[in-house]
This record gives C-alpha cells, structure tokens and sequence, in this order.
C-alpha cells in the first residue's frame, strides 16, 4: 500500500496533500478547457471591387462553439421533426424546411449586435430561433396553436420577432422592404444594420435591382445576401441565371463570395459586412454558397431536379454541423462525449416542445380581428357572412 509503512498523523496530512494536488491539477485542467480556443483556416473569399476582405483565419472559444453547436442543431432537429409532423397531417399548407443551411442563419446572427435588423423570404423557421423564440413557438405555429408565434395566423411563411420582419411569401419582395428598413436605421442615427436575404430564386427579380440601386445611391446600412441554395424551387442557378457569381451583380455595390456550409466563413464575412456598413460606407452584397436537403417545400420530393446521390454526398460531406462537431473535437473545444450529450439533450427539448404544441389549445375565434389596427376607431365593427350580424373585435 501507498502509505503502509508511514506513522498515522504523517500518513494522513500526505493523503490529504495528495488529494489537494489532484483537485488543484483537475481544476485547472478545467478551467484551462473551459477557456480554451482554435484557430481555424477559412476557404478563400471571392472579391467583387474589393481590394481586401475578410481575415483568412479566425479564432473560436469554447464558449462560442458550445453555442453555435447547440443552435444549429436545435434548428435542425425542429426542422426534422417538423417534416415528421406533416407527414403525420398534423401541420399543413406551405412548409419550406431550413435543414442543410443552418451554419448562415447562426454565423450571421454570431455578428449582429442589438438593434441589427433582419428580414428574408418564406423559409424563415432558422431565424426565428437564433432571434431567440422557443422553438415551440414555431411548432404551435405551423399546427395552428394558440401559442405560435403569431398565435397561428401566419403558419410557416409569416413569423415575426424583434427586429425580425418575417417571413415574406412573395418572392424577391422582402429587399425592397428591407432596403426601408435600412434608411429607417440610417435616419434614426442609430449604428444598426439591416441584414437583406433573399434567395437565388428570387435574385432575377426587377425590384431586387431597383433596391440595390436606391441603397447605393442613398448609402444604405444594408447587407444584401444571396443565399444561394443552388435551386430556385426546381431550377437549378445554372438554368436560371446566366451569371451565377451573385455577389458580382450589385453593379456599384462591393459583394463577397462565402462558404454558407462553414459558420465560421460565415461569422468572418458578416463581421467584415457590419464593419463596411458601421463605417458609412454604404451597402455590400454578399452571396453565402449553401444546400438544401428536403425539397423546395414539402410538396417536393426534391428529387426530381437532382439526384439522390447530390443530397447524400453533401450531407456525407459538407453538412455544417457535421463539419464543425468535428472541429470542436479535434481542436479540443469539446469532446466526443460532450456533442453527443448536447444531441440527446435537444432532442429530447424538442419532442417536449411538440407534447406542448400537440395539447396547446387552437387559438379562440375572436382573436381573429385582433393584431390589424393598432386602436379601432370609433364604432368600428367588421360585417360577418350574415349581413345582419356585426362583430366588435378586441384590441
């Protein structure tokens, strides 16, 4: 034995030196991982009238990763389950899924700082969560709960948070919006941003241009991103636009080519467009390569324009989840053990979630009139199907 041979009162201070030291050499062994960092290599950045971009390297803690991780894969886990709840027609009418393009919504929200605006198109789901609502705020919505986001008024298409104007239907007609938002920024003399995503479905649109063109012409704080997914519903980028370098076509605008499968190319890019446009140097266009795994909605099989090896060798290869799990592993910002148990722990977060949503009541009839007017007018009344009938809505 360890301490035989040595007098009682001499034995039990070594023991108690001996725990000491280990306890000592264990916390800090601790505090040394719990403060930790990487250093990570990006893929090159492609420049339109740049001289210089962003930095070719960048550094990510433990804390930082933890995070990111854990966002993205909450993302996916709801979209996932949110594709099982249509199968089961539990959730109906217009669906548009967000798995496989994750690392954008979480990079570029990695970047903003309160105050930054974000506005895109119908597949919105990513940006409600990383602008912080539950996740079962978008569950309820799309079952038609009483406690979605907009209690069930605006199902997957239409959902809102601070600083987060939708979730729009129309195809390319958020930018315009977005470009208002941005002067509203700019008059209000506030540092803030408006980030401006749309899809390369949609960047063929007319008032796409003419948004590009007032932004410029008035200096805009706006970030324009393409985020290009390689299909506009099911047309491939190459069948649709005869030039695919969406982050040349701001004419007068500076644009950027990222990575949109890497949340750390997509960090840097964002950190380097909020500088751009904080220092009054008006708008910048970025375009973020990314890939969708379900269908264009799901009404798509999302099969019949690519083929199934397409999807699996990306999902083999490129997910942004998968990537960067192996990065915090091999970099020493987390352990095997640790992303697994942060995938059990959501998963099982989620499916909470839908028990929540599947008993969360339907939203009463008569919050159907509310949320339009902001106060009704004197003796306002809305006329029903029966001419006879008026309803008085609650504010």
């Amino acid at each position: 034995p360890l301490f035989a041979r040595v007098p009682f009162p001499c034995r039990m201070l070594k023991v108690f030196n001996f725990v000491r030291s280990a306890s000592v050499e264990g916390a800090t062994a601790v505090r040394a991982f719990a403060s930790a960092s990487a250093t990570a290599q990006l893929q090159p950045y492609k420049l339109f009238k740049l001289d210089d971009g962003p930095a070719q390297t960048t550094t990510c803690s433990r804390e930082e990763a933890l995070n990111y991780y854990e966002t993205m894969q909450r993302i996916r886990r709801m979209e996932t389950t949110l594709s099982s709840l249509y199968k089961e027609k539990q959730i109906r009418g217009f669906c548009h899924l967000y798995s496989g393009q994750e690392a954008v919504a979480v990079g570029i929200e990695a970047a903003l700082i309160p105050g930054d605006a974000i506005i895109t198109a119908y597949r919105c789901h990513g940006f409600i969560v990383t602008r912080g609502e539950p996740v079962s705020s978008v569950i309820g919505e799309l079952m038609g709960k009483a406690n979605g986001n907009v209690e069930a008024k605006g199902g997957s298409m239409h959902m809102y948070a601070k600083e987060f104007y939708g979730g729009n239907g129309i195809v390319g007609a958020q930018v315009p919006v977005g470009a208002g938002i941005a002067l509203a920024k700019k008059r209000s003399g506030s540092n803030n941003v408006c980030v401006n995503m749309y899809g390369d479905g949609a960047s063929n649109q007319g008032q796409v241009f003419e948004a590009f063109n007032m932004a410029k012409l008035w200096n805009l704080p706006c970030i324009f991103i393409c985020e290009n997914n390689k299909y506009g519903m099911g047309t491939s980028a190459q069948r649709s636009s005869a030039n695919t370098a969406y982050y040349t076509r701001g004419d007068f605008i500076p644009g950027i080519w990222a990575d949109g499968m890497d949340i750390l190319s997509v960090r840097e890019v964002m950190r380097y467009a909020t500088d751009w446009c904080r220092s009054g140097k008006g708008p910048i266009l970025l375009e973020l390569e990314t890939y969708r795994y379900f269908g264009h909605s799901m009404s798509d099989p999302g099969t019949s324009y690519r083929t199934r090896d397409e999807i699996q060798t990306v999902r083999r290869e490129r997910d942004p989840i998968i990537l960067f799990g192996r990065f915090m592993t091999s970099n020493g910002l987390a352990t095997d053990e640790e992303i697994k148990t942060i995938d059990k722990n959501i998963r099982k977060e989620v499916e909470k979630d839908v028990e929540n949503c599947r008993n969360a009541p339907p939203p009463t009839v008569d919050t159907a009139y509310t949320h339009i007017h902001r106060e009704y007018p004197a003796g306002f009344s809305i006329r029903g199907s029966d001419l006879s009938q008026k309803i008085i809505p609650k504010c």
